[in-house]
């Protein structure tokens, strides 16, 4: 077994090894973290049973509303499919924090050796499986009752992973900074929203393109929802653990 000297760690020469076995060590715990709320969320189904019902009201309510005219229909298909995502992912993103603020749970947290990191990436994984399950609901929705046809597959695919990457990280990262508030509830949606505001404009303009009804650049809406999915993980892994004490 191989002996790391601390001489070797003054002069800035941290050790591969040590530093795969970092890795590791927060991949695992990434990875039971992400188990754990989704554990939960399969024996509470609020997503089934209550989120992806109530999207799903949002779609058709939209589809009767708007019938009689099928062309603005077909035209605000991306834009109205991101607006349910948002609106189910702002729900979502609110029951991963209940869950936590409820059973004392982020006061555990700070007292156990769980990195700050590995709970970010944990909840945001996550929550990111969750809002892909929501979309693969609302898509097929979308297609049948707007009866819109795919142009670019490759193009919606990542657009909506994009979307749910992006949003995934800015939910946990501003969830955090409402989960102590005792407002959280209404607080959350109003620093998620703004926040958002580029995420939902990407998206449409990307499933626009991906559904033929713009020709537009989808594939650099796309690569901005990517983007922004970057800064908020970097901002989310610096500043986490100190938004979590803070909470």
């Amino acid at each position: 077994m191989r002996v790391f000297s601390p001489k070797s760690f003054r002069h800035g020469s941290l050790p591969c090894e040590a530093v795969k076995w970092w890795g590791i060590l927060v991949l695992a715990e990434v990875l039971l973290l992400a188990r754990k709320d989704l554990r939960i969320e399969r024996r509470a189904k609020v997503a089934v049973g209550q989120v992806a019902p109530l999207t799903l009201l949002i779609v058709v309510v939209f589809a009767f509303a708007l019938d009689a005219n099928a062309p603005l229909l077909e035209i605000g298909a991306g834009g109205l499919y991101w607006v349910a995502v948002l609106y189910g992912g702002t729900l979502l993103t609110q029951r991963a924090f209940e869950i936590e603020t409820e059973g004392g749970n982020f006061d555990d947290f700070k007292m156990s050796p769980i990195k700050a990191q590995s709970l970010f990436l944990g909840k945001s994984l996550s929550l990111f499986i969750q809002i892909c399950a929501l979309e693969l609901v609302l898509t097929p929705a979308i297609l049948l009752l707007y009866d819109v046809q795919v142009a670019e597959w490759l193009l919606l695919i990542a657009a909506g992973v994009a979307g749910a990457v992006a949003f995934s990280v800015c939910g946990v990262l501003w969830g955090v900074m409402a989960a102590g508030l005792r407002v959280r509830s209404t607080l959350l949606p109003l620093l998620l929203i703004p926040v958002l505001a580029p995420v939902l404009l990407a998206g449409s303009r990307a499933f626009e393109t991906a559904l033929g009804i713009r020709a537009d650049a989808g594939w650099s809406w796309t690569s901005l929802m990517f983007v922004i999915a970057a800064v908020h993980t970097v901002v989310g892994l610096a500043a986490f653990g100190f938004l979590l004490e803070e909470s």
